[in-house]
């Protein structure tokens, strides 16, 4: 395996999503040498990959903004002292080796760095797939597991499966989009927001709950819909063009499960600082068990802010935990070296 150059970096963030890029700009801020590593083809995460046009209602200063929009503004934050970012790429193994150096080995090779940040969201995912008829037949010929335009449900009826944020978000966020909306859930229960539970009940959406899907009609494309009472077992068949099905996602920490590291179920077991079992390596996102873990991109923000000032002071001792307020700083962030 080749070594991409003799760089030593201060800190190498693995993950490029919100809380990943977020503490590649606050690294730059600490003038620290920074490096990114993630294994999707584009920066943003799950925000880029699953619904760029989703609407974010919970990042402070925005009352709402497209995950798409946000993704562009984190970007631009977060490349403003030029960190090395490395795409396509997955950490397959890091290993210390010697005083405050890590040999981080990838798909391409390998990097040594002083300390690291685990900021890989979920890990891999996959989304929870439905086994009914005419379902994998017609996926992507009117058979979706996310959004990644809009334009997708233009003018059709649209059927959404499913009772969490991701359905009611969709059943709102399609209105000005999609010709109707009905949305069915196996419960009277949804694992949402008060707030957006409300406001479905108050839209044009049809909610039928104890409905199930039993299966898809179509040739090349949908045309119907079977769905099924859980209670009474009372069947329907409606006309469909498009079926959303919002049924969660499977996620896998991929290789950093064999890294050594403590782990607390899917997650990696952090102190207050953040910190791993494993020194210099530090976790933040949803990735990170902390004390109260709530996983918002807000609260992620928030945990690599502190990781990365409580790298800053791993790598240099001499450095002060909080350097004060970004609003005091003179000059712009020192360019790292690329």
């Amino acid at each position: 395996m080749s070594e991409m150059g003799n760089e030593i970096y201060d800190v190498t963030i693995i993950g490029g999503g919100p809380a990943g890029l977020f503490a590649a700009f606050y690294a730059g801020l600490r003038g620290m040498k920074t490096l990114l590593v993630d294994a999707l083809p584009e920066l943003g995460g799950q925000l880029a990959v699953l619904y760029p046009e989703k609407y974010i209602y919970d990042v402070p200063g925005f009352p709402k903004i497209l995950a798409k929009d946000l993704v562009k503004n984190l970007v631009e934050q977060a490349t403003q002292s030029e960190p090395t970012i490395r795409l396509e790429e997955q950490v397959t193994n890091l290993v210390p080796n010697g005083d405050k150096q890590i040999t981080l080995a990838t798909t391409r090779g390998e990097y040594q760095t002083k300390a690291v940040l685990i900021a890989a969201g979920v890990g891999a995912f996959a989304p929870n797939k439905l086994d009914a008829p005419g379902v994998a037949r017609l996926e992507n010929k009117g058979v979706f597991y996310f959004v990644r335009s809009k334009a997708e449900f233009a003018g059709k009826n649209l059927l959404i499966v499913g009772g969490g944020d991701s359905a009611i978000d969709w059943a709102l966020n399609l209105q000005d989009t999609a010709k109707s909306i009905t949305l069915i859930h196996r419960r009277d229960q949804f694992r949402a927001h008060e707030g957006s539970i409300k406001d479905l009940y108050a839209s044009p959406t049809n909610v039928l709950t104890f409905w199930e899907l039993k299966e898809v009609h179509g040739e090349n494309q949908v045309e119907a819909v079977t769905i099924v009472n859980n209670q009474t077992g009372e069947e329907r068949e409606l006309p469909m063009d498009a079926v959303l099905l919002t049924l969660g996602f499977k996620a896998d920490m991929g290789p950093i499960k064999n890294w050594g590291l403590s782990l607390e179920k899917r997650s990696l077991k952090v102190d207050g600082k953040f910190a791993t079992s494993m020194p210099g390596v530090y976790a933040a996102g949803d990735i990170a068990a902390a004390e109260v873990k709530l996983d918002l991109i807000a609260v992620g923000f928030g945990q690599a802010a502190v990781a990365v000032n409580a790298i800053k002071t791993y790598v240099d001792p001499k450095a002060r935990l909080f350097p004060g307020h970004s609003s005091e700083k003179s000059e712009a962030p020192a360019k790292a070296a690329v």
